[in-house]
């Protein structure tokens, strides 16, 4: 649990805050699962298995999508075991890859909009854990393995949503969703790559326990964010 102290604003969560909220305010409402104008129209013309470039494909959003990597953050923010930050990748990758894959193949229609909004939450919800507020509030600790398999389910149904409005053509469809999927899975580990190597370097110096209870603060502000443009699109859309 963080205690609360008044600290020192560290210039990486001023960085980081500012950066993730420039991604999220430029990228506009409905594009936290979107796919950029060329590679949606190669999707849509594509024909047959083309499973290297539906790899790249997904491994581009996984790493470009702010939504996860605000997320991920928050997951890993304080595991220091590669085991445990495994067992937590692990379920948020299941989560993921059975509604991605499910959604698509079941043409299973929500509306993207509140998708992404629960994924702002499932970024609260992740900030507030990591300060310590449902052992506060409530007295217990939620299961924060079955949270991460949740909103993995989640964060899959976003981009599932996404993929049906492309009319991707049937022929190759099982092989080419798999690729994208595998895509997404290495775009995950080379995002958590990133991360845990800035992780590292904070976590070696004195201001990561006093702007710990901070960051936190900034990622649940994002996420407050996110969920706030989501809804927004879907009342005005």
């Amino acid at each position: 649990m963080i205690s609360l102290q008044r600290t020192t604003i560290s210039p990486l969560v001023v960085a980081f805050g500012a950066l993730l909220l420039a991604l999220a305010v430029g990228a506009g409402p409905a594009f936290a699962h979107g796919v950029e104008a060329g590679d949606k129209g190669y999707i849509q013309e594509t024909s047959g298995i083309v499973f290297w470039p539906f790899v790249y494909l997904g491994a581009k959003h996984m790493v470009t999508g702010y939504d996860h990597l605000l997320f991920l953050f928050g997951v890993i923010f304080f595991l220091y075991k590669m085991k445990d930050i495994g067992i937590y990748v692990t379920m948020f990758a299941v989560g993921h890859s059975v509604t991605l894959l499910a959604g698509v193949l079941a043409n299973v229609s929500v509306s993207s909009y509140l998708v992404d909004a629960i994924i702002g939450v499932s970024v609260v919800y992740k900030a507030l854990d990591n300060m310590g507020a449902y052992q506060r509030w409530f007295g217990f600790q939620p299961d924060t393995r079955g949270a991460t398999l949740v909103f993995g389910l989640f964060h899959g149904l976003g981009l599932a949503t996404k993929l049906q409005d492309f009319e991707m053509s049937a022929d190759g469809l099982v092989v080419n969703l798999i690729a994208f999927n595998i895509g997404v899975e290495l775009g995950q580990l080379l995002a958590l790559g990133a991360i845990l190597i800035a992780m590292s370097f904070w976590r070696k110096t004195p201001s990561f326990w006093k702007n710990a209870y901070l960051a936190n603060v900034v990622l649940m502000a994002l996420g407050f964010t996110l969920t706030g443009y989501q809804l927004v699109g879907y009342f005005v859309a």
